[in-house]
């Protein structure tokens, strides 16, 4: 099979697969991490070189409070594990999204973390955190237009390509391929720019439950689809 470069993946179900098994929603939270480990050494194993995972939205601080501390409280001990991954593993960590409301605890384990992780060969394992699309848009927007009032740049300069220096994900190629668990088919604010022509798959299969079997399927899935790009092949008709 054609391995995608690069695989996004929306982390859905954690709740509902706990509340399934009789347990509070946090317990889900924390399996959900754990298969996050084990998801990203089979990535690598398949040859995909860039995975970058939703883990904290900018609208999930709108849960209830408990939920938040518990996801905050499960963020500082990932950071920590995270750090022994990526040495046994050999990752490269970069996290995106707006880090400011965050903690200074947490803003300084995840620098450590990508400080420490930078000049790693492995997987390039992207987190989302505190992150929504919109926003990341509109802080680009900003520090560019903060670049033009001082004459660093002129507005008849700016394309696609300026504009995208000034994202989260610089430097970090477009997905291939989006993968969003437990059955909802929607991108909840999640790398709506760089998501253009990536191809998407949604699986019933809540997160905790996602196997690199799972993940197999929808590589195959991916390979099954014919990518375009807007253009057409040369033995088809316009």
């Amino acid at each position: 099979m054609k391995v995608p470069q690069h695989v996004a993946i929306i982390l859905d179900g954690n709740g509902r697969w706990a509340k399934s098994k009789g347990m509070p929603r946090n317990y889900g939270h924390v399996q959900g991490s754990k298969n996050v480990e084990r998801i990203c050494e089979e990535a690598y194993r398949m040859g995909i070189k860039y995975l970058t995972v939703y883990a904290f939205s900018t609208e999930n601080w709108n849960r209830p409070k408990d939920e938040v501390d518990a996801l905050m409280k499960l963020l500082r001990n990932y950071m920590k594990t995270c750090l022994k991954t990526a040495a046994k593993n050999d990752m490269k960590i970069r996290v995106i999204g707006d880090l400011v409301r965050l903690d200074d605890d947490i803003r300084g384990r995840i620098a450590e973390l990508v400080e420490s992780t930078k000049d790693n060969k492995g997987l390039n394992f992207q987190i989302a955190i505190n992150y929504g699309s919109r926003d990341e848009m509109a802080r680009a927007a900003r520090r560019l237009a903060e670049d033009c009032v001082s004459g660093k740049i002129r507005p008849e300069e700016i394309d696609e390509t300026v504009f995208e220096r000034y994202l989260d994900t610089h430097d970090i190629p477009d997905p291939d391929l989006l993968i969003r668990t437990s059955g909802e088919q929607r991108l909840s604010n999640y790398l709506l720019w760089q998501l253009a022509y990536t191809e998407f798959y949604f699986t019933d299969v809540l997160w905790p439950d996602f196997t690199k079997e799972e993940l197999v399927k929808a590589v195959a899935q991916y390979n099954a689809r014919d990518r375009r790009y807007g253009g057409v092949k040369e033995e088809q008709d316009v």
